[in-house]
């Protein structure tokens, strides 16, 4: 591992390791098969890249997009190590060109689409010295992910094909079902599961209910004009919209383009080509955007309107502050949009699950529960405390010590063997005289009547609250039975106190006048003389990112400008101990940076 921390500043200019990274890449230098769960910008890449480095042989890297990996590859070679992509886009020369350097052992890294591997698995790959294969995005091999794509189904063959050569597979987003469908389908062999923890604390979250089209455009264009100069996603759930929206912020002021499916594929390029290289600073898309951005400095996500589920929606929010820094996550809840929704979900191929996921989401909307934690428990990462940084965190409900009537609800669903519904643990709870409740004897329980002064609709609010609260789970592969978690297990058998919202009487919305107050972060207000060199460094980054032809956070990312402007290098061994500055970019850009910061904190020249 000496020698991989090594390789770890040298190239990428990290001096440790993120959390699990060390453990994942020991596991796969033993020639062992994972699955890796970590968040947008909790480091994946690097898990396979390293080793990848490390070993004799090439990578090859499976991965949906080519915007995705034209990203990735950009990143790898301006760190100075051989990388390159098989894809449509290239001519065939180009391509016989990439397979010739892989053969003769010149590429570390080969990064491809699933359809382009099918057609070179003979040929190619059975060529290559294969150091490892990593699935990229591996939520898309399974029917239970939020953007299945046929396509990946055919990856089993790897396993068949190459069964020494381990297999990584890497997703920010898969609940337990899903897990289990992407180990089965890439047939990996006694995988280890390393889950990192899905926490983002750096991004805020704000919900706003109730408004209509006018003033969710109002409070978007107030929103944007606060936050001067920061790049953002506006997701909305139709192309119409994109269009539209993109067409008022325009009248406003603020540079915007629309980006959908529907567009030529020229006007996406370009769409997608400006907002990486900060030409524009914001665009309106449908989900078909963002899969294929690496840009770290996005500083905000807005969805005009709710995603389909919170599987989509925690990877759309997850490409704001990928770097570390503040940054935001804005959602505009309206019931029409959950009507439409349904329409979808009742009309898809798994309708009963993307119902109750659709279900989950709204109640994430409509929920006094931190909404931090609704996310992390869903991803069955354990939480007791509220994160502090989101609407319900800043402007909380009434609370009281729900307890007893958590320990009632628990037991309910133990007494029942784990095999039952929300719905019937509330009719035994309440004491119904439903058939199906008699003819199963669940009114024989200890629990059968024993919340019969709470209403059904307060026992519905108190069982989504147990669920946002990881003190209960759906097992959606058992016909959506409710099972108690080991949280949950601490409040029923080990004393541990559990905490609820008081039930409102009604909704409550909030008024337009005060739809931008929730969650809102303003950016850090610096010294002058730190503002002058935060904007130099970044015009710098600019002119460099433009001679060369890459995005500027391919030069340097937020993270890296702002700790050059707290700790203010002055000589290159000063500036290589900048996070994300490693051996190559400390020489080709250690020069330029050093002088341009002894020269706008008025140092006379070494």
């Amino acid at each position: 591992m000496k020698e991989l921390s090594l390789l770890l500043k040298k190239f990428f200019g990290y001096t440790s390791f993120r959390p699990l990274q060390a453990e994942i890449i020991r596991h796969i230098l033993l020639k062992k098969d994972a699955l890796v769960l970590m968040p947008t910008g909790g480091g994946k890449s690097i898990c396979f890249q390293l080793p990848a480095i490390y070993l004799p042989g090439t990578a090859v890297v499976i991965s949906p997009l080519i915007a995705l990996m034209k990203d990735q590859v950009e990143g790898l070679v301006s760190n100075g190590i051989p990388a390159a992509a098989l894809n449509s886009s290239q001519s065939e020369e180009e391509r016989q060109q990439i397979k010739q350097l892989c053969i003769q052992g010149k590429i570390k890294l080969l990064y491809i689409s699933p359809e382009r591997l099918m057609a070179e698995t003979d040929y190619l790959l059975s060529r290559l010295d294969l150091s490892l294969i990593a699935v990229d995005e591996a939520h898309c091999i399974s029917q239970w992910g939020h953007d299945f794509r046929p396509e990946y189904t055919q990856l089993a063959i790897l396993k068949e094909r190459f069964p020494q050569v381990p297999i990584m597979a890497l997703t920010a987003t898969a609940d337990k079902i899903t897990r289990t469908d992407i180990i089965e389908q890439l047939r990996l062999r006694d995988p280890k599961v390393f889950i990192s923890s899905f926490d983002r604390p750096n991004l805020s979250l704000t919900v706003l209910p109730g408004l209509g089209g006018r003033e969710k455009s109002k409070a978007i264009i107030q929103f944007i004009r606060a936050r001067h100069g920061q790049s953002g996603i506006i997701y909305c759930l139709s192309r119409k919209t994109t269009e539209n929206l993109a067409e008022r912020l325009s009248a406003a002021g603020i540079d915007a383009s629309a980006y959908h499916a529907g567009m030529p594929a020229e006007l996406r390029e370009k769409a997608q080509n400006d907002f990486i290289n900060d030409r524009i600073k914001v665009v309106c898309a449908t989900i078909a955007f963002g899969m294929g951005i690496d840009k770290s400095n996005v500083r905000w996500v807005i969805h005009y309107n709710m995603p389909k589920c919170i599987e989509g929606y925690y990877q759309e929010i997850g490409r704001a502050g990928r770097d570390g820094l503040k940054s935001e996550a804005l959602l505009f809840y309206n019931y029409a949009d959950v009507i439409t929704l349904r329409k979808f979900a009742e009309e898809s191929g798994q309708s009963e699950i993307n119902l109750e996921k659709l279900q989950r989401m709204q109640r994430y909307c409509e929920s006094d529960v931190c909404r931090r934690r609704i996310l992390l428990n869903y991803f069955n990462e354990e939480v007791e405390h509220d994160c502090g940084n989101c609407d319900v965190c800043l402007h909380p409900p009434r609370r009281f010590d729900g307890t007893v009537l958590v320990q009632k609800a628990l037991s309910a669903v133990v007494r029942t063997g784990q095999q039952v519904g929300m719905q019937t643990v509330i009719d035994i709870l309440r004491g119904s005289y439903r058939n199906e409740i008699l003819s199963k004897g669940y009114n024989l329980l200890k629990t059968y009547g024993a919340g019969k002064d709470v209403s059904y609709r307060e026992w519905h609010e108190y069982l989504h609250q147990m669920l946002q609260l990881g003190y209960l789970e759906i097992d959606y592969a058992h016909a959506n039975t409710l099972k108690v978690t080991p949280l949950g297990n601490k409040v029923l058998f080990e004393g541990q106190k559990a905490t609820l919202a008081v039930v409102r009487p009604q909704e409550k919305e909030t008024a337009p006048g005060k739809a931008s107050k929730g969650g809102k972060i303003r950016p850090r207000a610096g010294s002058s003389a730190e503002e002058t060199l935060a904007d130099a460094l970044r015009q710098l980054r600019s002119r460099i990112a433009r001679k060369e032809g890459v995005p500027p956070y391919l030069i340097f990312n937020d993270q890296s400008l702002s700790e050059m402007v707290a700790q203010r290098p002055v000589s290159l061994d000063e500036f290589g101990r900048i996070s994300g500055v490693g051996d190559r970019k400390r020489e080709r850009y250690g020069p330029v940076f050093v002088e341009l910061i002894r020269f706008v904190l008025h140092l006379p020249e070494k």
